[in-house]
């Protein structure tokens, strides 16, 4: 898949870039399978919340072993809708998988996301350069009623906001504060909702200031995240790294595969 400059200008210009209908409603319907084969898996990668214990973020399906992995979320991860995009946007063609996750808002009790950047929480990896960006897949409808994210244009552009660390959700994150979030606010223009029907794709920059609210609806909403960072700027060593779900030890360069998703998982 191939980007048109004026797109590439669009993604550095405002911090990300929205497609509609990139991948199929059959694509997208065999993704929230594979989520919700996962879900029911017991396992350190799940995180869950509410009394039910739903599963609210998963990690790790992209790899080829270990007990959350999927096939189709690794040919996912490699197809040139995905990969292909995350190179042109990044400008690199070495690059591999920071983690990939898959978050849940579940039907009336799931949580917000607080306003935050990515890279917030990244930097204290050890990856020392925000040359990093998130490429999202719906597997539902997202509206603004149950709960979509929301993105501040351009708000990559002024660099790396000093987090506070928010413990209000299930999974616990660096968060930016509201007197910031407020300040940027006042002078950008509006966040954008993250909209559409099940196969809309997003790929956004790693300082791009996001949220999103509660899911006031009746039905639970999957998406998956594919986050990827330059090989070249992979983690330096901290004390007391995450794990490797969530900080990848896996610094191969990835090359593109095929874009036959379905078939992987066949």
């Amino acid at each position: 898949m191939k980007l048109s400059p004026e797109q590439v200008a669009a993604y550095e210009r405002d911090g990300f870039l929205i497609f509609p209908g990139l991948f199929s409603a059959d694509e997208a319907a065999l993704l929230k399978r594979e989520a919700d084969r996962v879900a029911q898996i017991q396992s350190e990668c799940i995180f869950r919340e509410g009394e039910t214990g739903q599963a609210k973020s998963m990690f790790r399906l992209h790899e080829a072993d270990g007990a959350t992995a999927s096939p189709a979320y690794r040919a996912a991860a490699y197809s040139p809708r995905i990969l292909g995009v995350a190179q042109q946007c990044m400008g690199d063609d070495e690059l591999y998988i920071h983690h990939c996750k898959v978050n849940m808002k579940a039907a009336v009790e799931g949580s917000v996301w607080p306003w935050h950047q990515d890279f917030g929480s990244w930097h204290l990896d050890g990856i020392a350069k925000p040359d990093m960006a998130t490429f999202m897949v719906m597997m539902d409808e997202a509206t603004e009623f149950n709960g979509c994210l929301y993105l501040l244009p351009g708000s990559h552009r002024d660099g790396r906001v000093n987090p506070y660390y928010d413990t209000s959700t299930a999974y616990k994150l660096w968060a930016v504060g509201p007197k910031d979030v407020k300040a940027y606010m006042k002078s950008a223009p509006a966040p954008v909702p993250l909209i559409g029907p099940p196969g809309t794709a997003a790929i956004f920059h790693c300082n791009l200031l996001h949220a999103s609210g509660h899911n006031l609806s009746a039905d639970d909403r999957w998406q998956a995240y594919f986050c990827f960072n330059r090989v070249a700027n992979r983690p330096a060593d901290v004390e007391n790294p995450r794990p490797d779900y969530v900080r990848s030890r896996n610094w191969t360069p990835m090359q593109v595969g095929s874009d036959a998703i379905a078939d992987a998982a066949a």
